[in-house]
C-alpha cells in the first residue's frame, strides 16, 4: 500500500509521543524533527506517468501523513491544497491517524458535510485518558469511515463506549530500547470488546517489551509483527 507524506516533522503532544519513531529514526541523523516542512511528495496523488496514468493506482489505500499529523497546526497553510488532491483522487482511499482530533472543525474542507467517502480517520490513543479525550470526539464527528489505533499501548483501555460506528481497532506495543512494556492481557481485553461490538480487530505488533502470563520478554524488532501474527487473535466479523 502506498504512502503519502505531504509534510514531515511533528511535535509531541501526549505520553504516547514519548518515544515516537519519527524522533527515533529521523532524530538520529541530527534532523530537527520538530520542524514541520512540506515534502517533495506533496502533490503525489496528482502525479502522472509519461503515458498520462496516475502514479498511484485506483482503489489503493494510501497511508497519509504517517511522518507527521495531518491535523498539526504547523501545516495549516498547506492542508487546503492537500484536500484538493484527496478530492481529485476519489478513486483512492486516504487513511490518516491523528492525535489532534480536537482540531477537526478547523481542519476539514468547506464541502466536507458528513465526510468524504474516500477518507478514513483514525485516532491514536495510548492509555485510558487519551482514549476518553479523543474517542469521545471521534465518535460524534461527521466522518464516514473511522477507527481507533491503540499504539503504543502503554496501559489497559476500555473502549466499550466508543466502538459503535468504528470500522477497525488496531493494537500494538511500543518499539525501541526505551519502550514501555505492553501486557498481553490488555490486548486480549480490547479484542473481547471488539468482538462484543462486532468491530474488526488487528494485533499489529508486540512492541519491544512484552508481558505474557506474567513473564517479561524482550522481542527483536524484526520479530514483533511475526509474534503478533502467531498469536492468531485478529478478528474479522462477518457482517
Amino acid at each position: 500500500m502506498p504512502n503519502w507524506n505531504p509534510w514531515q516533522g511533528c511535535q509531541k503532544t501526549s505520553e504516547g509521543c514519548k518515544n515516537c519513531y519519527i524522533y527515533t529514526y529521523d532524530g538520529k541523523d541530527g534532523k530537527n524533527v520538530g520542524q514541520v516542512f512540506k515534502t517533495k511528495y506533496f502533490d503525489l496523488p496528482a502525479q502522472r506517468k509519461k503515458n498520462g496514468d496516475y502514479k498511484l493506482k485506483s482503489d489503493d489505500i494510501v497511508y497519509t501523513c504517517f511522518y507527521s499529523d495531518f491535523f498539526i497546526e504547523l501545516a495549516d497553510t498547506w492542508r487546503t491544497d492537500a484536500w484538493v488532491y484527496i478530492k481529485e483522487r476519489s478513486d483512492l482511499n486516504f487513511l490518516f491517524l491523528t492525535k489532534r482530533i480536537h482540531r477537526f472543525h478547523e481542519c476539514i474542507p468547506p464541502d466536507w458535510n458528513d465526510g468524504y467517502d474516500n477518507v478514513i480517520v483514525g485516532v491514536s490513543v495510548e492509555n485510558q485518558k487519551m482514549a476518553d479525550d479523543r474517542c469521545s470526539l471521534l465518535k460524534n464527528y461527521p466522518i464516514k469511515h473511522k477507527g481507533i489505533i491503540c499504539q503504543p499501548l502503554i496501559g489497559p483501555i476500555d473502549l466499550e463506549n466508543y466502538l459503535d460506528g468504528m470500522e477497525f481497532v488496531t493494537v500494538g506495543g511500543e518499539q525501541g530500547q526505551n519502550g514501555r512494556s505492553c501486557d498481553y492481557n490488555w490486548i486480549l481485553s480490547l479484542r473481547e470488546q471488539c468482538i462484543r461490538h462486532n468491530v474488526p480487530f488487528t494485533f499489529r505488533q508486540t512492541g519491544t517489551y512484552f508481558i505474557k502470563d506474567d513473564v517479561h520478554y524482550k522481542i527483536a524488532r524484526n520479530d514483533q509483527s511475526k509474534q503478533a501474527r502467531l498469536a492468531n487473535i485478529d478478528y474479522y466479523p462477518t457482517r
